[in-house]
């Protein structure tokens, strides 16, 4: 018969188990659970109880395994091992649970703080997206929080996508602290102080996605969609069947997504085709000093690029190029030293070796060739509307977009890519993207972009009216900011973000302090990209 009984508490949930052991040992094995508990969400930044509880079990077994086999020189291998294998759960846990939390009664009165219809501001929770490319680093250090797994933190988002939805915990149930309610079921329960007459009767939704981005190693070669191709695709896909999860899936949204980078440190990215001239002098110098059957193979380019409609031909004969020549131009690209003969291009050398390295055998290793280079100093941004072909390739930046999260890739990727359907979306004519920068000495700077759906602000130091029509989610990358409405103030500190109400900012807020913010709220183009 077992001896003692063991009640536990933790993650919202109770439970009790029967054992044959000591009471003692059972005390020490629940306080070791718990302490891996808060590990796991101190190093991961998950806080759906499931997420939490799926990934601590695994990570304790990963320890176990590894105090079983203890073979002297593998260590190093067997916790890169573990931590892949980790970040590939927490990926299909983002897309195959869904939080089934109830919206606590009466949460419009409960969150009210002195605004009238509800509240001035809700303190966001956001979710964190662990893809492989990120930085282990940058968004702890921007949150103020520790990442003891080391495992790449990519993105935050901050929104109502239900690929990784924005939680409100100040507007959770007192007494399950852990139910906390989605930023989408409040505004569903009154969308008319949330998101505004005009934004509910045009949109019916949040209509943006807001990200901190952090990228360790360049993002995927990708473009997306325009408006009608996204729905046509979203429609066409569902159709057919195609899981929303399933690797082949290139519609997860019926939206578009025009989007702006800005830079919060120095970034580089490659955004646009070049010119057909400069690729093709580009590929000349490249090309020169390879070893023959490396330039025989080449050759399809050359005449791509010298015929009709160019870069359509150009990029195809890219794609068609033969294995052999693909694992010669990841050796050659690795290998090459062009810098003392063309100096001009050191950028573009480095990067194509960095990405050969990388990805070995794919040819968007030399897409600093056909793709601009684009190096943005902290508050510099670019905008990119659908069917602009680029890639995020190093540093930390706020993202914000149309509410969608439809991507077409284009090479450096493991990842699935639909040639026939990145074909249709992309604009085959050279773009180069404008920075856009602040006024030198601007507290306020609003960054002009096209888009019904959105628009990016930065706020800096000082006192600031903020009176948006829209609903606006705010972020601040560093400082400490307070915000009033006149009656009530909060505080946001540096890596807090907030939702702020339509119907709160329309009656003038003011931010005070010293700070950087970064603002995103609807725009107010009339027609968008």
């Amino acid at each position: 018969m077992p001896k003692n009984e063991l009640h536990i508490e933790v993650l919202g949930t109770s439970i009790s188990i029967s054992a044959d052991e000591e009471e003692e040992y059972l005390n020490r094995l629940l306080e070791t659970y718990k302490k891996a508990v808060e590990d796991t969400q101190a190093s991961t930044g998950i806080t759906d109880p499931l997420k939490t509880a799926v990934l601590t079990g695994f990570l304790l077994c990963d320890e176990v395994q590894k105090a079983r086999q203890e073979k002297p020189g593998k260590k190093g291998y067997e916790e890169q091992e573990a931590e892949a294998l980790a970040l590939d759960l927490i990926s299909r846990l983002e897309g195959v649970l869904d939080d089934k939390t109830p919206l606590p009664e009466g949460t419009a009165k409960e969150t009210d703080r002195g605004s009238p219809g509800g509240p001035m501001i809700l303190k966001l929770k956001n979710p964190v997206k662990n893809y492989d490319w990120g930085d282990p680093q940058w968004i702890p250090e921007l949150l103020g929080q520790r990442n003891i797994s080391r495992i790449p933190w990519a993105e935050l988002w901050m929104g109502v996508h239900p690929g990784g939805p924005s939680c409100v915990p100040e507007a959770g149930n007192e007494n399950r602290p852990d139910r906390e309610p989605l930023l989408s079921r409040l505004i569903e329960e009154d969308p008319g102080y949330y998101l505004g007459e005009e934004t509910e009767k045009t949109f019916g939704a949040l209509p943006f996605l807001f990200k901190v981005l952090a990228a360790g190693r360049p993002l995927s070669i990708q473009a997306h969609p325009n408006l009608e191709q996204a729905r046509e695709g979203w429609e066409r896909e569902n159709r057919e069947g195609i899981s929303l999860d399933a690797p082949n899936r290139n519609y997860k949204d019926p939206n578009h997504k025009p989007e702006i980078l800005c830079a919060l440190s120095p970034f580089t990215a490659m955004c646009g085709f070049r010119e057909e001239k400069e690729i093709m002098s580009l590929l000349d110098a490249f090309s020169r000093k390879a070893p023959h059957p490396l330039r025989f193979g080449l050759e399809p380019l050359h005449t791509a690029l010298a015929g009709p409609d160019p870069l359509r031909m150009f990029f195809t004969a890219l794609f068609n190029l033969d294995p052999e020549t693909r694992k010669a131009l990841s050796v050659y690209g690795r290998e090459q030293r062009l810098e003392k003969d063309y100096p001009e291009y050191r950028d573009e050398w480095k990067l194509v070796s960095w990405f050969a390295e990388l990805y070995p055998g794919d040819p968007g290793i030399i897409a600093p060739l056909y793709l601009n280079l684009i190096d943005l100093e902290p508050q510099e941004a670019v905008f990119l509307p659908a069917g602009v072909l680029h890639a995020y390739v190093y540093g930390l930046g706020v993202e914000l977009m149309a509410d969608s999260d439809n991507v077409l890739r284009g090479g450096l990727t493991s990842k699935h890519i639909d040639k026939d359907e990145l074909f249709r979306v992309l604009k085959f004519s050279p773009f180069m993207p404008r920075i856009l920068k602040p006024e030198a000495e601007s507290l306020v700077f609003k960054y002009p972009v096209p888009c019904r759906e959105f628009s990016l602000s930065v706020f800096k130091d000082c006192k600031n009216r903020y009176d948006e029509p829209g609903p606006s989610i705010v972020i601040v990358t560093e400082g400490e900011v307070r915000i009033s409405d006149g009656r009530e103030e909060k505080c946001l500190k540096k890596g807090e973000s907030a939702f702020i109400p339509a119907g709160a900012a329309s009656g003038g807020l003011s931010f005070s302090g010293n700070y950087t913010l970064y603002a995103a709220g609807t725009g107010s183009a009339e027609k968008s990209w």
